[in-house]
């Protein structure tokens, strides 16, 4: 489903991760995620087998959610919001699927794991924003290349992601474009927060589109005229999975 809020700017919450990324030291192992990674005793078969069988699991567990929680098709309406955010929160949580940010973190750490140098980091980093369709409208990205220029000639080299005299020189400075930008750490969460209100806003905006759609097409068939269109709010999305 294609979502408006993913032109949400998460540009901040990119110059924290790259804060966090950039250093190996502090990134998060997902070797699990690398290729080959998986017990040598498996064969390719059963290796598909077992991530189909994962799948499966997950799928069956978000539609035993959906099936029991009710759902409001009213994308105007911030209750009808907040209970389809809670109820999204709940299939994440029971399937073990990732949030959005988690899913941002996730594809930066695998798509980074063996970049040795900063530079090639921050446009690698650049290139995952441009491709997930995220827009840096708050202008980070240049202020993070100059803070890197900024190091390196103080360096008189390239600066590498294992040099930990460097990285702090340049961790230094992005704490000031932190500053400046009037980002702080501790407002993540609620960043966070008012990006999955956006993104239920936006699938629920999709869901009245896509009912209505269906309704008009229903109505222009002979058994139907004369009927009236349902009001989407009084649907119940139960009934159609």
């Amino acid at each position: 489903m294609a979502l408006s809020s993913r032109l949400f700017s998460k540009s901040n919450k990119l110059v924290y991760a790259s804060q966090v990324f950039l250093q190996k030291e502090h990134a998060i192992p997902v070797r699990h995620f690398a290729k080959g990674s998986g017990p040598p005793s498996l064969k390719g078969d059963e290796m598909l087998k077992n991530v189909f069988v994962e799948l499966k699991n997950k799928f069956e567990t978000a539609m035993g959610v959906l099936k029991k929680e009710k759902v409001t098709i009213d994308p105007d309406d911030p209750a009808a919001v907040s209970q389809y955010v809670n109820v999204m929160k709940t299939v994440r949580q029971k399937a073990n699927l990732l949030s959005e940010s988690q899913s941002v973190q996730g594809i930066i750490q695998i798509e980074t794991e063996d970049i040795p140098d900063a530079r090639t980091y921050l446009l690698t980093l650049q290139e995952i924003r441009i491709k997930d369709g995220l827009i840096d409208n708050l202008g980070i990205e240049p202020l993070m290349m100059e803070a890197l220029d900024k190091v390196e000639k103080e360096l008189k080299k390239p600066l590498l992601r294992d040099d930990k005299k460097g990285m702090d020189l340049l961790l230094a400075e992005f704490d000031k474009i932190n500053k400046k930008l009037g980002i702080r750490k501790e407002d993540l969460p609620k960043l966070e927060d008012q990006l999955e209100v956006k993104i239920a806003k936006a699938q629920l905006e999709e869901l009245k589109k896509e009912a209505l759609e269906a309704m008009d097409t229903q109505l222009k068939r002979e058994e139907f005229k004369g009927e009236e269109k349902a009001d989407v709010k009084s649907l119940d999305v139960r009934n159609f999975i």
